[in-house]
Order: C-alpha cells, then structure tokens, then sequence
C-alpha cells in the first residue's frame, strides 16, 4: 500500500506540474524551470568546453571564430531585440575544432558551439552560416533544452515509480541524475520534429532581421542533404526530411524578405 501512495503521488506530481507555451504558441511540458535549465547548462558549458580547450581545440583559427562570432554576434542583437529578457543572458560562442562533426547546437541561456565538421563539410556563405546559429538559438529562446531535460526527468521519475514498486532501493536511488548532466544530455539528444520545426520558423527570421538572406535556409539544406551520404550528420538526427524542409523554408522565405530589406542598423553583440 506505501508503494502505490508513492507511485501515485508521483504521477499526480506528473500531472499538476506547469505547462508553458512557446514563441509560436505551442503548449510545452516543463518540470524544469528555464531559470533552472539555464543555471544547469551554465555549468554543463563549462565541463563541455573546458577539457577542449585545454587541448587547442577551441576557437584554434582565429580567422574562423571572428567570421562565427561576428554572424552570431548580428543574431543575438535581434535575438534580444524581440525577447528582452534574455539581454541578461551569458550569451557565448565557441568553435570546437573536430572534423568529422557535422553539428551546431545552444544550451539555455545562450551557450553555443559549433563544430569545424559543419563549416568545412558543408562550406556555409556566411546567409547560410546565419540559420545555422539562428535555428540554434531560436532553440534556447524557445526553452528546448527546459523542455528536453523535463522529459528525461519525467523518464527518471518513472524508473524510480517502477524501483518502488519492486522494492528496489538501490536502483531508485540511481535514477536520478544531476542537473547539469541532464542538461549536458539535452545538446547530445535530438529535439522532437515539433521543436526542429519551430527553430526553423524562428530561426528564419532572427537571421532576416540581422540581414542575412532568407533564401539561404532553403540552400543551407539543399547542401546538408548531400552531406554524410546514407547517414545524415547529427545536425539532422530527427529534423524533418532534408526535401520537406527545404521546401518549407522556401515558402517561408519571401515572407521574411521584408524583413531582410529593412533599412536599418544590424549591431553586433560583443562576443
């Protein structure tokens, strides 16, 4: 009887936990607070970048870093512009220096990377290069890592639900993991479709305000698709079908244009 006071207990927790909703209006899961995805990956970064760097395999071309950090830099500025509570943010970003990595990804509260793999690869213009780190950051903007860590937590939840039940001590202790390796966990997992298809969408247009060609998300996947053969890099682990969303992004583009034509100032973020 003490075992299923537990386990419903714990999926009443499941069930009263708050629901968000996203910059496009879509209902979000979250047992984990922004603030507290933010916090995690703050330290997550850390344990991420650092034993890289101690080997030179950060920002090691410098010509390289100024190009990302100038591009990322012009989308942070709009970034902030339309979501003003993230001008506190600890926005950063690095080039890790490995080859074979086809892949770009941000943590909450604007910790980034983007790996050698995906600019030597794929060869990005610098429009191209901008919906990259536009999509990416659109994650962060959107909470996905939150959202990301709430579902492994909900999973965890769950194993220890099912530890109680078999009386298994030892094993519901083991369940529960840190926040920072959750969050570390989160860039290494894929995002739902669902949240792919909304960094698309808000990717698309941070890098128009910034002045870069919208046109150039429907190429960027033109040139993605042709990269890795039979396997797709991890930059497309579950987005939708490189063809589908290629063409997506192309209906999406002259809607942006305007956007994109503006006559005004694109400042850079400091990075």
């Amino acid at each position: 009887m003490k075992r299923l006071i537990i386990i419903v207990a714990i999926i009443a927790f499941l069930n009263l936990t708050g629901c968000t909703t996203s910059p496009t209006g879509r209902s979000q899961f979250m047992l984990v607070s922004p603030e507290q995805a933010i916090s995690a990956s703050k330290e997550a970064y850390v344990k991420t970048i650092q034993p890289l760097d101690d080997k030179g395999k950060i920002d090691s071309d410098p010509l390289v870093a100024k190009r990302v950090k100038l591009i990322t830099g012009r989308i942070i500025s709009q970034a902030i512009k339309q979501y003003p509570h993230t001008r506190n943010w600890e926005w950063s970003v690095k080039v890790i220096d490995d080859p074979k990595i086809v892949n770009a990804w941000c943590m909450a509260g604007g910790k980034m990377a983007v790996y050698t793999g995906l600019l030597n690869k794929v060869e990005p213009t610098d429009d191209e290069l901008a919906q990259v780190m536009g999509h990416e950051i659109s994650h962060a903007l959107a909470n996905h890592t939150a959202e990301r860590m709430s579902v492994q937590l909900a999973t965890q939840i769950g194993l220890v639900a099912v530890a109680v039940a078999v009386h298994d001590n030892k094993y519901s202790g083991a369940a529960l993991t840190g926040t920072a390796l959750a969050a570390t966990m989160a860039i290494q997992l894929p995002n739902s479709r669902t949240a792919e298809t909304e960094a698309d969408r808000m990717g698309i247009e941070l890098a128009a305000r910034a002045g870069y060609n919208p046109n150039a998300a429907a190429t960027l996947w033109q040139k993605m698709g042709k990269v890795g053969g039979s396997t797709p890099p991890e930059f497309m682990s579950t987005h939708p079908a490189p063809g589908n969303r290629q063409k997506t992004l192309k209906a999406l583009a002259p809607k942006m244009m305007p956007l994109y034509r503006q006559k005004i100032a694109r400042p850079v973020y400091p990075l």
